[in-house]
């Protein structure tokens, strides 16, 4: 009697839900009327525009052009004459074979991209025949125009999405779009937009007779977001300009706002040369030029040792660990002796007795080392405790770490901790005197262009830098990301006196090629030292030239850092390099042509050519 029943009851329940299943796509649910009438109906993406992206003062960098892809749904296909279709394409009758058979492999309904991007010109002639062809049909797009040859590691490109984007991210269909690198990759969703569809009814001979259901099912597209950039365009296509023939990279920040001026790569490359038919060959060249690397954005993803522009740094926090005063001095007989007669040499003269802001406008080693030392044995319980002490310091600026900026792509930098040198080393095996390169921002200290620029900037408002970023607005709305106020772990009245020696560094000391008339300028210069293997052995080749700077002294409305590979020294072309920005951000205008003919038409090509321009290191020279 119970088994009865049972089967009974099972009998009805399995009936309820195929009734209210049926109830439900047939009369509720309406989605599934559109894939039952697939072979009637064809849906058509409609893609927004592609958000433009402005500079700073409002000045159009990207926008748009229209191209067009020619398009194949391969049930449609009849016989054509493929020779007259190639030359019309421009491409071989064995590639327009296989691009057929994988469309067929694709789907034989739904279209799929036989060329992509053909240009206006080209569309006029083809559209003229295009009726030769049954089943090809043309579908209008839109790709990037960059309206200068400049910035493009920091702009990014854009391409067709691959395999692995599909598997990341369903929205995307084949054949379309999607931002690569910079800020094309990084506000990819804001400049995409949101695409639409519109269905569209279909005979029995497949041709298209209107809109399915007078455009019920269909989805408006909405409209992409345009993005207004810190960058100053001109300042940065000045910058580019400076640097050609050069390898380096250049950063400037707003102080007040962490704003990012420039962002510059050298070499660089024009960003159009990623757009149209030929951009994967374009992309190909420049991938395999491994020397100058142009696809490499040096300003965030090289790292070099920060040379002497860390002595700031080092004043700093050996003020705030009480272990100098301004007025400590120190005799300096051309450079310091320290670890069984290892000489670190500088340009003070013999007898030179040094106080605080002259160690640093002098770029004094010994200034530096001894003050370095006092850190590391004084500030702490033991060296290893010292040790720490300065790397928070140094951290505090944002160094050996990722700044948080909105850009895809960089480096963290290295400032080494006492567990590093116990590792190296073994735990109580160092002193300071092992670790003594430190001092002038040689030794394991790595940084990046961007790192530079914001502790530069932090110097500049004593005490305090906001993160670095390049997007000021998003369709004129201010960035709902908030760029907080980030405070250096110095007090701020130390930085009057470090500000002061960058101020005579450029009057009266080793950066007076970087004076500006009228506007009190402070920096600090560094000769990076440039080491390699080669063959097994350290060789040192030619120097990096590197310098920091802000300006003005009381009311800093810029920060940079400029880096030059193998530059030889920070006066020859950081330093002036830097300074010419300063001016023309400033004062819109330079009036020392001199130093920019020099800087433009200066060239380290020959520099680079050589296998290498140094000599064998050793410890006692």
């Amino acid at each position: 009697m119970i088994r009865k029943y049972f089967l009974i009851g099972v009998t009805l329940a399995t009936s309820l839900i195929f009734v209210f299943k049926l109830v439900s796509l047939q009369l509720i649910n309406s989605s599934y009327k559109l894939l039952s009438d697939n072979n009637a109906v064809v849906e058509k993406l409609i893609f927004p525009e592609r958000g433009y992206i402005y500079d700073r003062n409002q000045k159009l960098m990207v926008s748009n052009q229209p191209v067009y892809d020619l398009m194949l749904i391969p049930e449609n296909l009849k016989v054509f004459d493929t020779l007259e279709l190639c030359q019309m394409i421009g491409i071989e009758k064995t590639e327009l074979e296989v691009k057929l058979k994988q469309a067929k492999r694709f789907s034989v309904k739904l279209p799929s991209i036989i060329v992509s991007q053909v240009s206006k010109k080209d569309h006029a002639s083809i559209q003229e025949k295009i009726w030769k062809f049954k089943g090809f049909y043309l579908q209008k797009k839109s790709i990037r125009k960059y309206q200068d040859p400049i910035a493009a590691n920091l702009l990014g490109y854009v391409s067709e999405v691959s395999k692995n984007d599909l598997k990341k991210d369903d929205y995307y269909t084949l054949g379309e779009l999607i931002g690569r690198q910079g800020v094309e990759e990084f506000y990819e969703s804001q400049l995409r937009g949101v695409k639409g569809k519109k269905f569209f009814q279909k005979d029995r001979f497949n041709r298209i007779i209107g809109s399915y259901e007078d455009g019920k099912y269909d989805e408006e597209s909405k409209g992409a977001k345009n993005l207004t950039l810190s960058i100053d365009s001109e300042l940065q296509k000045y910058g580019e300009l400076l640097m050609q023939n050069k390898r380096g990279g250049i950063v400037s920040i707003e102080p007040k706002t962490g704003e990012v001026l420039t962002l510059i790569s050298a070499p660089g490359y024009d960003p159009n040369l990623l757009i149209g038919r030929e951009r994967s060959e374009n992309y190909r060249k420049l991938a395999l030029d491994t020397l100058a690397k142009p696809l490499f954005d040096r300003g965030l993803q090289a790292q070099y040792p920060p040379g002497s522009p860390f002595k700031t740094l080092n004043a700093l926090i050996a003020l705030q660990e009480k272990v100098i005063t301004p007025n400590t001095t120190y005799l300096c007989n051309h450079g310091h002796s320290y670890a069984r007669g290892v000489f670190m040499e500088c340009h003070c003269a013999y007898g030179s007795q040094n106080n605080l802001i002259k160690g640093i406008y002098k770029s004094c080693n010994t200034y530096f080392a001894n003050t370095y030392r006092k850190i590391i044995d004084e500030a702490g319980e033991s060296t290893a405790g010292g040790m720490d002490i300065w790397n928070r310091h140094v951290k505090s600026f944002g160094l050996g770490n990722f700044l948080g900026y909105d850009l895809p792509t960089g480096k963290k930098g290295f400032i080494p901790d006492a567990s590093y040198y116990d590792f190296w080393y073994k735990k109580d095996r160092w002193r300071s005197a092992t670790v003594i390169s430190n001092a002038i921002g040689q030794g394991e200290i790595l940084t990046t262009p961007i790192q530079m620029a914001n502790f530069t900037a932090a110097i500049a408002n004593r005490g305090y830098f906001y993160t670095p970023h390049f997007v000021k607005s998003i369709s004129g709305d201010l960035l709902p990301k908030n760029y907080s106020k980030n405070t250096t772990s110095i007090d701020s009245i130390h930085f009057e006196t470090v500000i002061e020696g960058m101020h005579k560094v450029v009057e009266i000391g080793t950066a007076r090629i970087a004076k500006i008339p009228g506007i009190a300028v402070c920096g600090k210069t560094g000769t990076v030292e440039n080491f390699v293997k080669i063959d097994g052995v350290k060789t040192q080749l030619t120097d990096h030239s590197m310098f920091i700077a802000f300006a003005p002294k009381d009311d800093p409305k810029i920060a940079i850092a400029v880096f030059v590979e193998n530059g030889y020294w920070g006066g020859r072309w950081a330093a002036p390099i830097a300074s010419l920005m300063i001016e023309k951000y400033l004062t819109k205008e330079i009036k020392r042509k001199w130093l920019e003919t020099r800087m433009i038409e200066g060239t380290l090509l020959e520099e680079y050519k050589k296998p290498y321009s140094g000599k064998p290191f050793r410890v006692n020279e």
